[in-house]
């Protein structure tokens, strides 16, 4: 370690621990001296002047919070302490100017995608079955397992061994500790199907029941990922009573793509003699539509066909500081090669709302921008809640104390460049640049929702470890601290400890991101997500969700 402090912006008044700190010791910064009043743990912060009950705390240069009691110099601030706080915000015409990056050695890059007949190009070629309505996901459950098996998607194979060795154990009377999970092989089949990278399934709990407009959502949500790049072919299950009828779901998805030309099969179970033939009938098309799609090969694409997301999920102190800001440039050298980022979880964006507006090229979307953030948290603030009880438990225990705080760190993913568009769930981006997509801050939910703006890869930001991922968008774990790289080595693809350490920049980390995701677009490597079959798939009703 070779600086035990960092201030992240030059106005702010606390300084972030970069590792453990004990309570009466001195510490310098800049060569000023502190004696800290209390044990500062990694990822906290103190203060760097006496505050009274009242006073604004900034950090990343905006206020993220005010004093609820008088601190100390060199006091730590806590949920005790301080409340979040944010500046308000409006739209003001502002002449942005973007430091473009450097983009000379990526300038004639390519990566080897899946070309689709509208121009977009997929980092993945993935058949998808789409339930309309929740009574189908029994149904999607029997298939998933007898083409996940049979085809060689499966990665439970180590799984069954190993409880058919404890089951055996039982039987023979032996004790169960002895049985060693390492021991298995996952035993996973071959894929039958060289170039179909997976067989999704996209079962959900919607399409009935709540309200009429849970229905259209969930159906425009559907439509856009029977569209994504990176879907070749598509098996739609419908009851036939349920409000989500089939031809909401067609209508929805020729809105989206009049020229739409994949395969698409539908089949609808009330009109099925049996569910045995339903199943059978479904197998058997979707067989076809698999040696179809499998004559497809990825070819060279610029790189400005990337289309990423951008998330944080169990941030913790360091995701600020390492991990976001280094998306944040790998954000930037897409930007500046032409490609689209998005930007979403509108909860982690509040305090700082005003820089993101005085980005906006257009002030209508910049308008559009106030509107979404405003309605979504006054929504909240109706059922007693708010954009300010946004951080987890986690996040608090890991230094993120108030939403502004988190939201400081949480915007750095998305880098500096101008903001092109404002998308509203469901709506497809269509600009290159930086896009703003409202989505909540929950993790699968703002996942589901990216991908269904368009994103093909997602770079997922972590500092505590989240286990997610998306069934049609190969998610990429970045890691905020090499603690954590090690630990859960089984899910982390990216490891920026090497920026706390003080090892590597943010430049040449996100660098190094930019590559991987070169790599990963032209299946050269599996993140773990997509390796583990973390399909995670959660449709927002548009109710409150932080």
């Amino acid at each position: 370690m070779k600086n035990k402090l960092l201030k992240i912006h030059p106005g702010d008044n606390v300084l972030v621990a970069l590792t453990n700190l004990s309570k009466g010791e001195v510490v310098n910064y800049n060569g000023e001296e502190f004696i800290l009043q209390n044990d500062i743990p990694a990822k906290h912060k103190f203060v760097t002047a006496d505050l009274k009950t009242g006073d604004i705390v900034y950090m990343y240069g905006v206020m993220v919070g005010k004093a609820q009691a008088d601190i100390p110099k060199a006091g730590i601030i806590s949920t005790a302490n301080l409340k979040h706080a944010a500046e308000p915000f409006f739209y003001r015409k502002v002449d942005y100017k973007w430091h473009v990056p450097d983009v000379s050695k990526f300038k004639d890059r390519t990566f080897n995608g899946y070309h689709r007949s509208n121009g977009e190009v997929g980092t993945a070629n993935y058949w998808l079955f789409i339930p309309t309505v929740f009574c189908e996901n029994r149904n999607m459950d029997v298939i998933r397992e007898a083409l996940h098996n049979e085809l060689g998607y499966a990665v439970t194979g180590k799984y069954k061994q190993y409880a058919h060795q404890l089951v055996q154990a039982i039987k023979n009377g032996d004790d169960i500790t002895s049985v060693d999970l390492s021991a298995n092989n996952n035993n996973t089949a071959q894929r039958v199907f060289e170039n179909v990278d997976g067989i999704k399934f996209l079962n959900h709990q919607g399409g009935c029941g709540g309200i009429r407009q849970d229905a259209a959502i969930l159906g425009k949500l559907l439509a856009a990922y029977a569209n994504h790049p990176n879907v070749a072919g598509v098996t739609v299950l419908s009851l036939g009573c349920q409000h989500l009828q089939v031809q909401d779901f067609t209508n929805y998805l020729q809105q989206l793509n009049p020229n739409f030309d994949k395969p698409l099969y539908i089949f609808e179970q009330q009109q099925s003699q049996s569910e045995e033939q339903l199943i059978a009938e479904a197998i058997k098309k979707t067989f076809s539509g698999l040696i179809e799609i499998n004559k497809l090969q990825r070819k060279p694409a610029p790189l400005s066909k990337l289309c990423i997301g951008v998330k944080c999920g169990g941030s913790d102190g360091f995701s600020g500081i390492s991990a976001n800001p280094a998306v944040g440039y790998c954000s930037d050298l897409v930007v500046a090669l032409g490609g689209k980022i998005l930007l979403a979880e509108f909860p982690e964006l509040c305090g700082v709302e005003q820089n993101l507006i005085d980005r906006t090229i257009d002030e209508a979307a910049a308008k559009k921008f106030i509107s979404l953030m405003t309605n979504y948290n006054d929504s909240a603030m109706s059922v007693g809640s708010g954009f300010h009880m946004n951080p987890s438990p986690g996040n608090i225990r890991d230094g993120l104390i108030t939403d502004a705080i988190k939201s400081a760190g949480a915007a750095k993913k998305g880098g500096t460049s101008p903001v092109v568009d404002v998308l509203d769930y469901t709506e497809p981006a269509t600009k290159p640049g930086l896009s703003l997509v409202c989505t909540p801050g929950n993790d699968v939910e703002a996942t589901t929702g990216k991908a269904a703006s368009g994103a093909t890869l997602i770079l997922f930001t972590t500092g505590l470890g989240t286990p997610t991922g998306n069934p049609v968008c190969p998610t990429i774990k970045v890691s905020t601290n090499s603690k954590l790289t090690k630990k859960m080595s089984d899910i982390i693809d990216i490891d920026c400890g090497p920026i706390i350490e003080g090892d590597k920049t943010i430049e040449q980390v996100g660098e190094d991101i930019l590559e991987y995701c070169i790599k990963a677009a032209s299946g050269e490597v599996i993140p773990k997500a997509v390796s583990l079959n973390q399909d995670d798939f959660i449709p927002w009703k548009r109710g409150v969700s932080l």
